[in-house]
């Protein structure tokens, strides 16, 4: 449980083995740079569609996962010794990428503030300096599954312009929010964000390592600049699949992973006594109280439930949380969750699991 990921099989049609050369002219071949035309084509109407904001084509770059995409921003919009501030908890990769691009993370949490726009505007305020480019937001969030009001939103956009920063918006679980709305920051600022979405999380198509980054206009040539020297073009197959689930068959599993990842949410919440998260497929727990008790550190506790046979992340992989764990619900089979939540609750509690 220690990786985002999803039991479930990609929507029937868009898997590997429903691509066939003999109907795919050039399948095995280098897909262009920017992406395949008619994915970029298909990218853009939903997007504009989901958002509000015209969207061209060429304003879209089809990237190896968001990875690669938040590659291709932060090596274009930063010279080595900006700063990018980065709201946490994070997704673990993100302040690597941003040191790949030779800046520096300057790591701001805000952690419960997912409601208060005063706090959470100040808190990243604060960290701004002379060399501050951009802020990294990600909602809905992984780890916690916050889902951050409108208003913070709005405000995070007003700090932005004020100080001419660039906004990175990582949107990957934007398919699975149970609770509450989510707001695109593209929405409120199409001219200074560029937002990051992901196949993988929508559509269980992790190994596939497709994504998309649609930026402001006329920016999009600057981040192919970076993606032609590290990915060169996204895999011509995984791209296909892509098309193909935009095309129709997505939505459907979309809507039924959603369910299930819900309802899973609420259950595994449950077998840890914490909130369910509004979004994701993550719990972020606070085990504090309970290192104190059982006298562990984290990395003791981490160790114990290794020979228990669960993998989980430690929360300092997503920033000075050096007494959480984040686990993910969807990584295995219910079946297999539910054990390992089971182990643990009983190591949690001081039980010895039999």
């Amino acid at each position: 449980m220690h990786i985002g990921d999803t039991w479930l099989e990609a929507p029937e049609g868009c898997r590997m083995e429903d691509l066939r050369v003999a109907e795919i002219a050039g399948l095995h071949r280098y897909a262009p740079v920017q992406g395949l035309p008619a994915l970029l084509s298909a990218v853009a109407r939903r997007v504009e569609r989901a958002q509000g904001v015209e969207t061209r084509p060429n304003d879209v770059l089809v990237t190896a996962g968001a990875t690669g995409g938040f590659g291709a921003v932060l090596g274009a919009v930063c010279a080595p010794g900006d700063e990018v501030v980065v709201c946490g908890p994070y997704w673990p990769l993100i302040t690597g990428i941003v040191r790949g691009a030779h800046a520096v993370p300057v790591v701001v949490s805000v952690l419960g503030l997912r409601d208060d726009a005063a706090a959470f505007v100040a808190a990243l305020e604060a960290r701004c300096g002379d060399r501050t480019v951009a802020v990294y937001i990600n909602s809905p969030n992984n780890p916690t599954g916050d889902v951050y009001a409108a208003e913070v939103m709005r405000g995070v956009v007003d700090l932005a312009r004020r100080r001419g920063l660039w906004l990175l918006s990582d949107e990957c679980y934007e398919a699975h929010v149970y609770s509450g709305a989510h707001t695109p920051l593209r929405t409120l600022a199409p001219e200074r964000t560029f937002s990051v979405h992901s196949f993988s999380k929508a559509f269980g198509m992790a190994g596939n390592r497709c994504g998309f980054v649609v930026s402001p206009a006329g920016l999009t040539e600057h981040l192919r600049k970076v993606s032609l020297h590290t990915f060169y073009a996204t895999p011509t197959s995984a791209q296909h699949a892509a098309l193909r689930a935009l095309n129709g068959a997505g939505d459907a599993f979309a809507a039924r992973a959603r369910v299930e990842y819900a309802a899973l949410a609420r259950e595994a919440a449950m077998a840890l006594g914490v909130a369910a998260p509004a979004s994701g497929t993550f719990l972020f727990v606070d085990v504090a109280a309970q290192l104190a008790r059982l006298r562990l550190t984290l990395a003791e506790l981490l160790e114990r439930l290794a020979d228990e046979g669960v993998l989980v992340a430690p929360g300092p992989s997503c920033g000075p949380f050096p007494t959480h764990l984040r686990l993910c619900f969807t990584a295995c089979p219910p079946e297999q969750t539910r054990r390992g939540l089971a182990i643990c609750a009983r190591i949690l509690a001081g039980a010895e699991v039999a």
